[in-house]
């Protein structure tokens, strides 16, 4: 378990010419924050969304108190935070602060702001350092592991982006105490693709207690983190710019994001991904590469803490025409990761279009 006095340390190694850094999993971890920014630096941008004005301000005051300067920067919550006009927001306050190229970015938030916050980073004289301050659980095992940052645009999510990791990673899990249940249940979404994907033990500490996986008070939390940011770790550590083996992480997110688009959105990321990975275990099995047991399983771990199974049969072909544009197609043909057994991810490609009806006549209702 990890206790307030040490936090657990997994590193993320550096290739293709970036860093090596470390995700700190644990308890009041903010006294880290000075020694990831350093004391060469000058200036700090904190970004954090309105929703947690209060948390900006108070790290604001302490980093202030310890000689920096810091300028907040506050960004709309959520998904509409992922914007251009946003991020051009974010740009004009580093250039009216004077920020310079060996100063530092915070982003404190879900993953939509630290997604962002790593873009502004990625962009701002062609890259500064900055640090992730994950507050959703989703935040810590995804969006704050692995340098991929972005915005999205009307024609589809993250289309515009860099990958840019982070000097550091600060996931204090008393950030989740105060998040509701719904966001809660949400990112376990992602801590369940982990278990599919290479670690089994996550599946069996929530079939163990599902309903004390949906809450952080939960004994086994710090575990379920830990565990799906060391997959993630692992996993982009050999591959940073998804070019092979990171393309397994998309498990469930093909159709995910079609269906983030075609709600504009107002879906969470992780319910989508629930209904993505039912779809993607469906296809598997009509493909032949999955086996009943573990297709089942699926169903079963998704539905025990509260994720959704199901989404409208009637957007079939709106669906099937985002997909083809997604960032993972190449050129029209349609690609999709599925699984040849548990914690056995491969790629099927170009799947005949009659299975992949059939597949979603399962998710479809």
């Amino acid at each position: 378990m990890t206790t307030e006095q040490s936090p657990t340390r997994i590193p993320v190694g550096g290739t293709a010419g970036t860093d090596p850094y470390e995700v700190l999993v644990g308890r009041q971890l903010l006294g880290e924050l000075p020694g990831l920014i350093g004391d060469q630096v000058k200036r700090v941008a904190i970004i954090h969304p309105e929703a947690l004005a209060e948390t900006g301000d108070a790290l604001r005051q302490d980093l202030a108190g310890q000689g920096y300067e810091v300028v907040a920067i506050q960004v709309p919550n959520a998904e509409e935070a992922k914007t251009a006009e946003v991020a051009a927001y974010c740009w004009k306050a580093l250039g009216q602060s004077g920020f310079t190229r060996s100063d530092v970015i915070v982003g404190v938030g879900g993953g939509a702001t630290t997604d962002l916050a790593g873009f502004v980073a990625a962009t701002w004289l062609r890259g500064v350092r900055w640090i992730a301050v994950p507050t959703t659980v989703l935040g810590m095992v995804d969006a704050a592991v692995g340098g991929k940052t972005g915005i999205n645009t009307a024609e589809g999510k993250n289309l515009v982006g860099s990958f840019h990791p982070p000097a550091g990673v600060l996931c204090d899990l008393a950030a989740l105490d105060s998040l509701p249940v719904n966001d809660y249940v949400s990112g376990l979404a992602e801590i369940i693709k982990a278990g599919f994907i290479a670690d089994p033990v996550i599946l069996e500490l929530i079939e163990a207690d599902p309903q004390a996986a949906r809450t952080p008070a939960g004994p086994h939390t710090a575990e379920l983190i830990e565990r799906s940011i060391k997959v993630k770790a692992e996993v982009v550590s050999g591959d940073l710019k998804e070019s092979g083996l990171r393309e397994i992480l998309n498990y469930g997110h093909t159709l995910a994001h079609a269906i983030e688009k075609n709600e504009r959105y107002k879906w969470r990321h992780g319910a989508a991904v629930s209904v993505g990975m039912h779809f993607a275990a469906e296809l598997g099995r009509l493909a032949g590469r999955l086996d009943d047991a573990t297709a089942d399983r699926h169903r079963t771990v998704l539905e025990s803490v509260g994720l959704p199974l199901t989404y409208r049969y009637d957007q079939w072909p709106k669906l099937l025409e985002t997909m083809k544009v997604d960032k993972k197609s190449r050129g029209d043909m349609l690609r999709f990761i599925v699984l040849d057994g548990l914690g056995k991810p491969t790629v099927l490609e170009g799947p005949d279009p009659a299975v992949l009806l059939a597949a979603y006549g399962e998710v479809g209702q």
